[in-house]
């Protein structure tokens, strides 16, 4: 069986559930400051609340997405090679919901200024300390914010 049919034999399995795979964007400006969106009002998904730059993988590697995310979103312009893996967050969000692998990678560099380039999504960039993110960010956002200060590679949220 090839790898393309046990995917598909899993996706169509009553007892497996598929995780959903994004990537999101953490850059920190030149005072430590973490780069967040404004959702807006209207996002299916938290709406009216700060989160990362962020996509979900289309058939595609989580690096590549990322790239292709944070051109589309925000006009930045980051090479793959000025990535790196920063953290994994294997949530449930709500509870009830289908998983999700959030991965997490830093841009070193990166060309451009955050701009809104779909305002449908996202209202405004902001910069903001680590320590002090503004209110409401989404919870997973905020925990792997403050994992990633500590070093940690790795949590789970929202499982119980």
């Amino acid at each position: 069986m090839s790898g393309e049919e046990n995917v598909a034999g899993a996706a169509s399995n009553q007892q497996g559930v598929l995780h959903v795979v994004g990537a999101h964007l953490y850059v920190e400006d030149s005072q430590g400051r973490v780069l967040l969106g404004l959702r807006h009002p209207d996002s299916r998904y938290a709406p009216s609340t700060h989160h990362f730059l962020a996509g979900h993988c289309e058939q595609e590697s989580a690096v590549a997405c990322l790239v292709r995310e944070a051109r589309e979103e925000a006009g930045l312009v980051i090479d793959p090679d000025d990535v790196e893996f920063v953290h994994a967050l294997h949530l449930v969000d709500p509870p009830g919901t289908r998983p999700r692998m959030q991965m997490i990678f830093r841009a070193r560099r990166w060309t451009g200024s955050p701009e809104v380039l779909e305002p449908d999504k996202c209202l405004s960039w902001g910069w903001w300390h680590p320590h002090d993110l503004p209110d409401p960010t989404v919870p997973y956002a905020r925990a792997a914010i403050q994992a990633i200060q500590v070093g940690c590679l790795y949590s789970e949220f929202g499982w119980g």
